[in-house]
């Protein structure tokens, strides 16, 4: 046999071949890693088991120095310990044992509250005395993002630029897209998207008289400091990185939930949707601490979840699209939905009606499992003939009309699959032609042609289910 073609060698090469897909390149080298340890260890920050990395697929985050395992219950295997010596009852002793065992959560990682920037680090710091006599009074959002605007603007003079040093100098949510690019997204996250830049342009608007307060802080203009750029960076900062930590409410602060903390280090864990973690502040330990169930193999990468969210939401609140998303969908909306029904029907606009008062125009989708049930009770009702109409009720709980409305609905449904899967390669053609003509704007492009491209598979799967379904009905 020639060297390399044995079973052990198929093992070797798969195995390296995984490494390489999964293992990402170390950065703890880098100066601004460096400095981050040492102002973390001052403010008790025990070294953990993680590293940052630059993975393929994901970019920067946090690598596994050993292998992470899944631990059980303490005190488990004492249970029956005097059993061990017979046979019989040491098999009835692993049988129990298997039946009591449960996941105990691994640490991954554990901030101190001391390194954690809140609305309490703001108002103990030279701002405080400002926001605590500004009326009306600022909302917790407005505090951190004036704090981060003025720490990144001091410096080498800020104690928090260890810290700031390792955010990023860009976001890519759709607020700071370029328009052009914004229009290229799904209708649904098109409307969103200029929500949110809109959302945005307010909270700038209606802070400067705030802003202009602070002037005796700063030998410059407040005006060239807390720019309309400045505050969309700090307000992605928060929006994008902040953990979820109740804090009691402050009298100088508005009522809004103030819920919002960011844990230096922590924030470079990534986001899985398959990984299941527990995120919470304990107060024994006065530590921000997450836990995960999962496994990890030595220099791979550690995910935490970010939530069940589908890509429409993880790219607005977040900036990034997840690869086979178990939760991704694409969304139906009302113009789509009636776009391939007669528009002869007389009854059209009642049936419109019933189903926006029981809220069956929102949340239509294609899945990976298909159109959702959702999706198919809306069209069922839409496809109701003159004569079938007063069994709208039925309907809605479930039940099947007739078989000519089950085909109908169908047929509808594979005609909209198939009007969104054009669609997708429109825009996948024409996101390809200006990634080669716009240069400046690859990397946008390419995020925006990575919604698409998974949109694209779901319809796919979403089509040859729905060909399964009407082979079924025929």
């Amino acid at each position: 046999m020639q060297k390399g073609r044995g079973r052990t060698s198929r093992i070797r090469r798969r195995k390296l071949l995984r490494c390489s897909v999964s293992r990402g390149v170390k950065e703890s080298h880098k100066s601004e890693f460096i400095e981050l340890r040492k102002w973390m260890k001052d403010r008790n920050f025990e070294d953990t088991n993680l590293t940052p990395a630059r993975f393929p697929g994901t970019g920067r985050g946090l690598m596994s120095r050993t292998a992470l395992p899944v631990r059980t219950a303490p005190g488990a295997f004492g249970m029956h310990a005097q059993f061990c010596c017979f046979v019989l009852e040491f098999r009835m002793f692993l049988k129990t044992l298997k039946c009591l065992k449960h996941i105990v959560g691994q640490m991954i990682i554990s901030v101190p509250e001391s390194c954690l920037l809140t609305t309490d680090t703001v108002i103990r710091s030279y701002l405080g005395a400002y926001i605590t006599k500004w009326k009306p009074p600022p909302s917790p959002l407005l505090a951190l993002c004036t704090f981060l605007v003025s720490e990144k603007h001091a410096g080498d003079r800020s104690p928090w630029k260890p810290y700031l040093d390792t955010l990023p100098e860009a976001y890519t949510c759709p607020v700071c897209l370029e328009p052009e690019v914004v229009n290229l997204l799904p209708r649904p996250l098109i409307t969103k998207a200029r929500e949110q830049r809109s959302c945005v342009g307010e909270f700038y608007t209606s802070s400067r008289d705030f802003f202009s307060s602070l002037q005796p802080l700063f030998s410059e203009a407040v005006e060239s400091i807390f720019t309309y750029s400045a505050l969309l960076w700090a307000w992605c900062t928060v929006n994008t990185r902040a953990v979820y930590l109740s804090h009691r409410r402050h009298g100088c602060l508005s009522t809004e939930p103030d819920t919002c903390a960011l844990a230096p280090f922590l924030d470079l864990l990534n986001h899985s949707p398959d990984i299941q973690v527990k995120a919470a502040f304990n107060e024994e330990t006065h530590c921000y601490e997450i836990r995960a169930a999962s496994r990890c193999r030595k220099h791979e990468e550690v995910f935490i979840c970010y939530g069940p969210h589908d890509n429409h939401r993880l790219l607005l609140e977040y900036g990034f699209v997840s690869p086979r998303n178990p939760h991704a969908c694409v969304y139906v909306s009302r113009d789509i939905l009636v776009k391939y029904l007669p528009s002869t029907d007389k009854q059209m606009s009642k049936k419109i009606a019933i189903l926006k008062d029981h809220g069956f125009l929102e949340n239509l989708t294609f899945g990976w499992d298909g159109p959702s049930w959702r999706l198919l009770t809306a069209l069922k009702l839409l496809c109701l003939e003159a004569g079938e109409f007063t069994c709208w009720k039925k309907v809605l709980l479930g039940e099947i009309i007739s078989d000519t409305n089950e085909k109908a609905s169908l047929d509808i449904t594979r005609k909209i699959c198939s009007y969104f899967i054009e669609e997708s390669n429109a825009v996948l053609q024409k996101v390809s032609h200006m990634k080669d003509e716009e240069v400046a704007l690859t990397n946008q492009l390419t995020l925006v042609e990575t919604l698409w491209a998974e949109e694209l598979k779901i319809l796919q799967a979403s089509a040859t289910i729905l060909g399964s379904l009407q082979t079924g009905l025929a």
